[in-house]
């Protein structure tokens, strides 16, 4: 499982990359990154199926260990992706835009 930080995860999500967000709905809800999915990590193992297959997903949680096992569960399914590191925490420290609420 490959870690990357927020530097790599602001250069993939300006270039369309999905983002993965795998924290419970109520910490999605206070802020997320904007267009991140949200499955929360007890349910993303039956619902691998809904995340697309393809290029690199960025799992990311509040800090970076959940999206670890989150990463972990995705490729064990076959597809890629990488943790963030920090989570959005570190997202937030960077200055970078958070949507409230759900995605649209």
């Amino acid at each position: 499982m490959q870690e990357v930080d927020t530097v790599a995860l602001i250069t993939a999500w300006e270039s369309g990359a999905p983002v993965l967000d795998v924290r419970e709905d109520y910490e999605y809800l206070r802020g997320h990154v904007p267009g991140a999915r949200s499955i929360p990590l007890p349910e993303l193992s039956a619902r691998v199926g809904e995340v697309p297959p393809g290029g690199t997903v960025y799992v990311i949680c509040e800090s970076g260990n959940r999206s670890k096992r989150g990463a972990e569960i995705l490729e064990s399914a076959g597809r890629s992706a990488v943790s963030v590191a920090g989570g959005t925490r570190a997202w937030v420290s960077a200055g970078r835009e958070v949507r409230r609420g759900p995605t649209p």
